[in-house]
């Protein structure tokens, strides 16, 4: 499935799509350049799940955590992590046995470490600046 979108709102719209079918212990991972659309996509997964927090990439915080909705969120961005005993040793493991959502941003970094039966997307900027949002499998 390749799903192409023409602004933010339609990228958040895609998310909060996305979040009408997920079930506790779903893991999404997101892969993508800089400003493709990762976290608009997550802004849109957490709010479709009932969430008011404001939803901002935890890039310098590692891990946000939305408790407000229908689902717990457990938001990751391994972007900074420099190895995987880094995200282990910020509770990983503890987060995986939460019966939440996994959403992680640059998941690709290490994919050893995700759930067997996570949801790949992939996003692209298109040459027009439109993006793309590729769900797949995830492949090296």
């Amino acid at each position: 499935m390749k799903k192409t979108l023409a602004s933010e709102q339609e990228t958040h719209a895609f998310g909060a799509e996305i979040a009408a079918d997920l079930k506790p212990g779903d893991a999404l991972g997101l892969v993508g350049q800089l400003g493709a659309g990762k976290t608009h996509f997550s802004q849109g997964i957490v709010s479709a799940l009932g969430s008011v927090e404001s939803v901002t990439s935890p890039t310098f915080t590692l891990v946000n955590e939305y408790h407000d909705g229908r689902l717990p969120v457990f938001h990751f961005d391994f972007y900074r992590m420099e190895d995987a005993d880094e995200v282990l040793k910020i509770g990983w493991d503890e987060f995986l046995d939460e019966p939440g959502i996994i959403l992680v941003e640059w998941a690709d970094k290490f994919p050893e470490l995700m759930p067997e039966d996570t949801r790949w997307f992939r996003f692209k900027i298109e040459d027009d600046g439109t993006r793309t949002i590729e769900q797949g499998t995830f492949t090296e």
